[in-house]
C-alpha cells in the first residue's frame, strides 16, 4: 500500500506543502472564500434550474438531469469546491487542512477527484459547443443563463484551480480513472434509454449508425486523454514558472513563504 499511494498522487505525509490548500498569488483565505462562492454559485445555480423547471410545468427535466453527464459533472464541481473550501478554511485555522488528517484511502479520492474537476469540465465546454450546440442563441434569457453557467463557466472554475493553485501535475495513474468514470457513464446512458426511453445524447443512438456512434464514444475518450494531457503540462508550467523562476512559492496560514517544506518535497521526489 506504501508503494501505490505516491503513485496515485498520495504520498505520507499527505500534502506536506499544503498544495491542495495554498495558492501562489492568493493568501489562504481569499482562497478559501473564492473556493465558497463557487461552491454557493453552483448549487444556487442547480436549485434554480430545478425551481424554474418545476414552475414551468416541466419537473421531469429535472429529475432526468442526473442521467446527462453535464449535470453529474456540474454536481461534482460543486461538491469539490465546498470540500476544497472548507479544507482550506480548516487549515487556515489550525494549519493543517481537514484533508492532511484524512484516511490515505479518502485522500486519494480527493486527489482523483481534483483530476477530474480540471479534466472532465473542459471536456464537456468543447462537446457542447463543438457537437450539441445548434449555432442559434438561446430563446430566453434562463436557458442561455442556464446553458453558460454549466456550458461555459464550469470551465472557468476549472481554469481557477488549474492557474491559480499551488497544485502538483496529477499522476499518470489518474487516467485509467477518468476511462472507468467515462465509461461508468457509458453504461448509465444506456440504462437510462432502457428505463426511461430516451438517450440523454442523440449520438448515443445506435440507430443512427453503429460506426458513427463508435466514432463519437472513441473521440470523446481521445479527447479527455488529450485534455488531461494539456492540463498536466499546463499545471507543469505553472508550478515551474511561478516557483522556479518567480520565487513565488505561496504563503501559508501564518503568512510565512512555504520554501522550506517546498525543497523537502522536490527532493523527495528527486530520490523516488
Amino acid at each position: 500500500m506504501a508503494r501505490i499511494l505516491p503513485i496515485l498522487g498520495a504520498s505520507q505525509p499527505f500534502d506536506p506543502s499544503h498544495r491542495y490548500t495554498t495558492s501562489w498569488i492568493l493568501p489562504p483565505l481569499l482562497l478559501a472564500i473564492c473556493r465558497a462562492v463557487f461552491a454557493i454559485y453552483i448549487f444556487t445555480a442547480i436549485f434554480f434550474i430545478f425551481g424554474w423547471n418545476g414552475a414551468h410545468g416541466n419537473p421531469e427535466q429535472s429529475r432526468y438531469s442526473f442521467s446527462f453527464f453535464t449535470s453529474l459533472g456540474y454536481w461534482g464541481l460543486g461538491f469539490y469546491f465546498l470540500f476544497s473550501s472548507l479544507h482550506t478554511f480548516s487549515y487556515l485555522g489550525t494549519g493543517k487542512s481537514w484533508l492532511q488528517r484524512w484516511p490515505a484511502a479518502l485522500q486519494v479520492a480527493h486527489a482523483v477527484f481534483y483530476t477530474t474537476i480540471v479534466t472532465f469540465p473542459i471536456l464537456v465546454t468543447g462537446v457542447f459547443w463543438a457537437i450539441l450546440y445548434s449555432g442559434t442563441w438561446f430563446p430566453t434569457s434562463f436557458q442561455g443563463w442556464s446553458n453558460t453557467s454549466q456550458h461555459a463557466l464550469n470551465t472557468v472554475f476549472a481554469a481557477f484551480e488549474i492557474f491559480l493553485t499551488r497544485t502538483s501535475p496529477p499522476p499518470p495513474a489518474h487516467l485509467p480513472f477518468l476511462v472507468i468514470l467515462l465509461a461508468l457513464y457509458l453504461a448509465l446512458a444506456y440504462l437510462t434509454h432502457v428505463t426511461a426511453s430516451f438517450y440523454p445524447y442523440s449520438f448515443l443512438d445506435p440507430k443512427k449508425g453503429s460506426g458513427k456512434l463508435a466514432g463519437y464514444v472513441l473521440g470523446i475518450l481521445a479527447a479527455a486523454c488529450v485534455i488531461f494531457g494539456i492540463v498536466w503540462g499546463i499545471i507543469w508550467i505553472r508550478r515551474w514558472l511561478t516557483e522556479s523562476k518567480l520565487a513565488m512559492h505561496g504563503k501559508s496560514a501564518k503568512n510565512t513563504v512555504v520554501r522550506d517544506e517546498e525543497m523537502m518535497e522536490m527532493a523527495n521526489e528527486r530520490m523516488k
